[in-house]
């Protein structure tokens, strides 16, 4: 369980931080972004939920996702190095990518099919997950070069989580717009 009696130690103030197990890292290393971008996505998915008092049940789904992405943080600043740990470290598993599956085709049931790009927008709500939805794109890419460097290890499952997060995204700002209805779309060469 995690316990935080001091909120700073100044340990930081090299410019360097440690991950779950303990060895430092500066605080621009590829891993220490990845789930820093994690945590933005995070963030901006609790602005999302701010607008969401009339979607209770996907209000429920974004804040189990919540947790989810205090799982990956906690996957990603545990690398698996090979080396034995005193504990089980908190890896994302595939039940987790498998109900975001289950929960993106639940709410892309209600909706229109796209005849065209979504622009950002619409609702408060739309607009703060299609925030939230490029910010978990970039953190899936920053994710996915940490995996492509080498010495770093990141799982799949990982990979496939973020990928499949702004997916639900996506789906969810079109949903919470009247079911896409009221999305606004992009109209090619319309102010040329």
């Amino acid at each position: 369980m995690v316990k935080l009696n001091k909120i700073y130690t100044r340990t930081g103030d090299n410019g360097t931080t440690g991950l779950a197990a303990g060895p430092r890292r500066k605080k621009h290393d590829l891993r220490v972004e990845s789930y820093g971008e994690v945590d933005e996505a995070n963030s901006c998915i609790g602005i999302a939920r701010q607008h969401l008092a009339d979607h209770p049940a996907l209000d429920a789904m974004l804040m189990r996702i919540q947790n989810d992405l205090f799982d990956l943080g906690a996957d990603l600043a545990t690398p698996d190095d090979g080396v034995k740990l005193e504990y089980e470290p908190l890896r994302i598993v595939k039940a987790q990518v498998d109900r975001l599956e289950r929960e993106i085709d639940q709410l892309n049931a209600d909706l229109e099919p796209l005849r065209s790009f979504v622009l950002p927008g619409g609702t408060p709500a739309a607009a703060a997950l299609h925030l939230a939805r490029t910010v978990a794109r970039r953190a899936e890419r920053r994710i996915v070069a940490l995996q492509d460097s080498d010495g770093e290890a990141v799982s799949a499952i990982s990979v496939a989580y973020i990928n499949r997060l702004s997916d639900f995204l996506f789906v969810a700002a079109r949903w919470v717009n009247d079911k896409g209805r009221t999305d606004i779309l992009w109209v090619p060469g319309q102010n040329r």
